[in-house]
């Protein structure tokens, strides 16, 4: 039971790090809005160099913890958070098919780890 815990905390935690690396992805939008070099522009590059780094040391922290296999394949939840984030932020509109294809990604997500767990609960077994 610790263990599905432990497993629990750490998807949890992979979510909260990908949540941080799609900021990343609305400051550099941000910054395209002004003029190159600006004081304004440094400062949202200068968000991204640092959301980067704090992606970086908590990346290598999660995949002590996880299969890399299945740590990247939750990377690809950053596009329904980069859909989140554009209607919240820019008023973007959200489709239907936008919808459906970010429910494709994360059903995929969702099925590869469940999978890759099977796969370990049954190596266990042997």
């Amino acid at each position: 039971m610790a263990n599905k815990q432990i497993i629990a905390k750490n998807y949890i935690l992979l979510q909260i790090l990908l949540v941080i690396l799609s900021a990343g992805d609305v400051l550099s939008k941000k910054a395209g809005q002004f003029d190159f070099l600006s004081l304004p522009f440094c400062l949202c590059y200068g968000g991204v160099i640092i959301i980067l780094a704090v992606y970086a040391i908590g990346w290598q922290q999660i995949i002590k913890t996880m299969p890399l296999s299945i740590a990247y394949a939750n990377r690809a939840v950053t596009v329904a958070w980069g859909m989140i984030w554009g209607f919240l932020i820019y008023s973007e509109k959200i489709t239907a098919g936008k919808i459906i294809g970010s429910l494709i990604v994360i059903s995929g997500v969702i099925l590869y780890a469940f999978s890759d767990n099977e796969a370990e609960e049954k190596k266990d077994e042997r």
